[in-house]
């Protein structure tokens, strides 16, 4: 009989090996697979999402520094429609409302329509992929994550220097809107390599709609209704779930976005984020 001796090297090549048979026979990704950015340091000044009271009268949330914890990979790119399409096809997905070309961005979903593209992308690649939280999608964003506090006026004894402060700012965002989608890559490449951040496609994000609430006591209360959740893009937008159409009175709170579309994250799990891609 043989005696084969293997050496510590040979036996955690031929394990890391096996995990990449077993990694490579995994379910195939749609054609072309998602392309990804993977962040290992990001940080953003950072504003909590919602709205925030103060004994009655609305101020802005404190500004901190928001800091990437743990390695964030995400879509280069927003889903386009004929990926979203792909899905319908497959019985996964619920059917738009209007026609679109295939490499543009998808739009017109909605957040139940973006989740079920998730799960079925999930299923599909036997990874597991999901709708980034708004912590996740600013630290993304970088540069071109956008200050929500429209206005830093806040007069407790006079609340229509706010208020008027506020609407001429949203008035002069509704006018830059383009609402035409444009292809990948139109509106610039940030930091991290990502595209179209701040451009005419608002992205979910899994955060609902908070209230911060400080009643007259001092007391801070904090109310959650994820039947509305953040849209992030060009302004931070708070929609109803269920609306496709931001521009039909789905936006729960300031300027509506020109469209809503997707952008997903890849949750780093097993060989991949031991391997680190």
């Amino acid at each position: 009989m043989t005696l084969i001796r293997y050496t510590s090297a040979a036996v955690a090549g031929l394990a890391l090996l096996t995990l990449l048979q077993g990694f490579a026979a995994a379910p195939k990704a749609p054609d072309p697979a998602p392309e990804t950015v993977r962040l290992e340091e990001a940080s953003v000044s950072y504003r909590e999402p919602g709205e925030f009271l103060d004994r009655g009268t609305p101020v802005n949330g404190p500004r901190v520094p928001l800091t990437l914890e743990a390695p964030l990979t995400i879509m280069r790119a927003q889903v386009t429609r004929g990926a979203y399409d792909a899905c319908v096809a497959d019985g996964g997905c619920m059917a738009l409302d209007a026609p679109g070309a295939a490499g543009m961005p998808v739009t017109g979903v909605n957040f139940l329509d973006a989740e079920a593209y998730a799960a079925w992308l999930s299923a599909k690649t036997g990874e597991r992929w999901r709708l980034p939280t708004d912590r996740e999608w600013a630290l993304a964003a970088g540069s071109r994550f956008k200050d929500d506090a429209y206005t830093e006026i806040s007069d407790p004894a006079n609340p229509s220097k706010r208020w008027i402060a506020v609407y001429d700012t949203e008035s002069k965002l509704q006018e830059e809107i383009d609402p035409d989608p444009m292809p990948a890559g139109h509106f610039g490449t940030n930091e991290h390599g990502l595209l179209d951040l701040a451009g005419n496609v608002w992205e979910w994000t899994s955060t609902c709609y908070r209230r911060h609430h400080v009643l007259p006591g001092g007391e801070v209360r904090e109310t959650e209704n994820c039947g509305i959740r953040v849209a992030e893009g060009r302004h931070r937008a708070l929609m109803t779930t269920f609306f496709r159409d931001p521009k039909a009175g789905a936006c729960s709170v300031g300027v509506p976005p020109a469209n809503l579309g997707i952008r997903l994250v890849r949750e780093e799990t097993g060989v991949r984020q031991w391997l680190g891609f």
